[in-house]
């Protein structure tokens, strides 16, 4: 990151993290040794508040309880949305099912997703992500939600947006060949698939989505484009 950043380019961390608000995301970085700003991350729940504004929208949040923060200027009296994202130990059958009750109550569902990862990866192994409980909530409403994470169009324009720069000057390196690299490449950017993190050497044959390059990892990544500048 520093040699990027002592490179002139631009960063933006484009980051599907919903377990916790960008301020508690950034200390975390902070105290591993990273130099990096709230300004330079780009995450799902800001993307969401804003387009509930936008749309008078009042949703009912299933989310992790350390995330409520980012909603704070937000209405949720009398819920007509479910916003749903990461829940972790909250995403029990009663909350579930009362995201469901209110959702098939509704004349015009709406169902927005703060991603659709099929899993992650911690240090205990890989975890199930907010996408498998949103094709549940999609299936029994019989809706579609609305994502506003990574895959999303909508959430690397924003951070295009934040960078300053059109989609052919920029680079997505990431290890999640789906909602990175192939939610990029549909945006217009260049993508690389990292080989750490929750990559899976069966990525390299997925039948649609073909990273521009793999790499090693990150330091190899930015070997390669700074080579080109």
């Amino acid at each position: 990151l520093h040699r990027i950043k002592a490179s002139g380019l631009k960063l933006q961390l484009c980051t599907n993290e919903t377990q916790a608000t960008r301020e508690n995301f950034v200390r975390k970085l902070r105290a591993m040794g990273f130099d990096v700003s709230v300004a330079e991350v780009t995450a799902p729940a800001p993307a969401a508040c804003r387009l509930l504004k936008e749309r008078g929208l009042r949703p009912h949040l299933l989310v992790h309880d350390d995330l409520i923060p980012e909603f704070a200027e937000i209405d949720k009296t009398n819920p007509n949305c479910v916003v749903l994202g990461d829940a972790a130990e909250n995403f029990t059958y009663a909350n579930l099912n009362k995201a469901f009750q209110l959702l098939i109550g509704m004349e015009k569902p709406v169902l927005i997703s703060l991603g659709k990862g099929r899993y992650y990866k911690e240090t205990d192994g890989l975890k199930l992500d907010v996408g498998a409980y949103m094709k549940a909530l999609e299936y029994a409403c019989d809706i579609q939600a609305e994502v506003v994470g990574k895959p999303a169009k909508r959430f690397f324009e924003s951070a295009l947006a934040e960078l300053g720069v059109p989609p052919e000057q920029a680079i997505m390196i990431g290890d999640d060949i789906v909602s990175d690299v192939g939610g990029a490449q549909q945006c217009g950017l260049r993508a690389l698939q990292v080989r750490t993190g929750k990559y899976r050497p069966s990525d390299e044959n997925h039948p649609e989505v073909k990273p521009d390059a793999y790499v090693n990892n990150l330091a190899e990544a930015v070997d390669i484009i700074l080579q080109q500048l």
